[in-house]
């Protein structure tokens, strides 16, 4: 079958290799030059299954304005006239109590979890390399009533066998001994020791390599203007370099994927929501983080990745805008130096921004649609990279005509009434 994959993330990467190793005809299109230039390219470097939550919470409009109202805080919200942030924004709200959050965790959980075990058998089965490191994720409370509210998410991670340790000061500088320079500054932390770390990008430009190896096409450069369907199905993908068609296509672009499909009819409630990186050159190994400790408090998370450390964190609600503002690096090397003081020199640190596909409830959109030819692998807000591997194994099942591995129950579009919706 030739497939067509929208989007050389490394969500469509990974879907990508995992078509061509089950013998279809692959062609990825993206208009940028080379895979993982967007939002896959300096993320902050978690493989989190343990980690996986949605935004929407008990307690986290509250939390929200207190977060508003920080120096270095994790929430910015640029005002503009933006409908779809309307929306998005009162559907999240929806999900702000503990029966929805619960629910959602526990569906990110399971894609995420197999995610990991995907990833892994990846690793065993091509020895693809990427800077990783699997030594587990660190959340650090600073207070006690951080340390206290973690009770809800071990619950959920107890039902789904999610290995965790409640730690206290000295076992949090047992798996990250760096801490001791500033140990004054938190009482405990969630170890979770099942995940990972490694440089997205890294991943993603070799595995993209290693699909081209096994036969698929990668048009890079190309410009996606506008779906075609005949109401059935895709029929074509008008672009740059002309019209162009397949017998499947996938719809992976991230935050724009719902700027080309409600011109069919499709509409999901995917929003950009764009995190800050800083890249950190490691000056001193041994005051350097070991894996991924993440900051409760201002919810960033620094990870090591080879000789750097990467710095990400912020949910800015600004639309599709990439500009780079000098406050949120101020946030984000005031974290690192915080915590990591002799780690690395931030100021030779490289800055960046990428737009995350944020659904309101947390959940990413993965499968088919009323289009019986189009699917969509999308919305995978920060938790891309934690699921791709997972989400491409996925993809490959559901475009196969093969049953995937893990229970589909609310990962489809088909949880959003609105997602059908006639076309203006």
């Amino acid at each position: 079958m030739r497939v067509m994959v929208l989007g050389s993330g490394v969500i469509g990467v990974a879907s990508a290799y995992q078509l061509a190793m089950a013998g279809h005809e692959v062609t990825v299109i993206d208009r940028q030059p080379a895979p993982g230039l967007e939002t896959s390219f300096a993320n902050a470097g978690e493989v989190s299954p343990g980690y996986s939550a949605p935004w929407a919470g008990p307690g986290v409009p509250i939390k929200a304005i207190k977060w508003l109202l920080m120096q270095h805080r994790p929430l910015v919200i640029r005002p503009h006239l933006d409908m779809g942030l309307v929306r998005w924004g009162f559907a999240m709200l929806r999900n702000c109590t503990h029966a929805r959050y619960e629910l959602n965790k526990s569906r990110m959980v399971r894609l995420a979890e197999y995610s990991r075990d995907r990833l892994r058998e990846l690793r065993d089965e091509t020895g693809i390399h990427y800077d990783e490191r699997t030594q587990g994720t660190l959340q650090l409370f600073r207070t006690q009533r951080q340390l206290d509210g973690c009770a809800a998410d071990i619950a959920i991670l107890r039902r789904y066998g999610v290995r965790f340790e409640v730690l206290d000061r000295a076992g949090c500088l047992r798996h990250e001994p760096a801490l001791a320079a500033v140990q004054e500054k938190f009482l405990g932390g969630l170890l979770l020791p099942g995940d990972e770390t490694g440089d997205c990008f890294k991943f993603t430009q070799r595995l993209a390599e290693m699909a081209t190896q096994r036969g698929a096409t990668f048009r890079q450069g190309v410009t996606i203007r506008k779906l075609l369907s005949d109401g059935t199905r895709l029929t074509g993908v008008e672009t740059d370099a002309g019209t162009l068609t397949a017998d499947a296509y996938l719809v992976s672009m991230g935050s724009y994927s719902p700027l080309y499909l409600k011109g069919i009819g499709i509409h999901i409630p995917v929003y950009p929501v764009k995190g800050y990186s800083i890249t950190v050159p490691i000056t001193d190994a041994r005051g350097a983080p070991e894996s991924t400790v993440m900051d409760e408090t201002h919810k960033v998370a620094v990870t090591r990745l080879g000789d750097r450390i990467r710095v990400g964190g912020t949910a800015e609600l600004a639309g599709y805008t990439l500009e780079l503002h000098d406050a949120r690096r101020r946030t984000l090397e005031h974290v690192v130096t915080d915590l990591f003081p002799n780690g690395g020199d931030v100021l030779k640190a490289s800055f960046w921004c990428g737009l995350r596909p944020m659904t309101p409830d947390g959940t990413p959109v993965v499968g088919g649609t009323r289009l019986r030819n189009l699917f969509l692998a999308t919305g995978h807000g920060t938790l891309g990279w934690t699921m791709a591997a997972g989400t491409g194994c996925v993809m490959a099942d559901l475009i196969s005509g093969r049953e995937p591995e893990i229970d589909m129950e609310g990962l489809t579009v088909e949880r959003y009434q609105s997602a059908y919706r006639p076309a203006p």
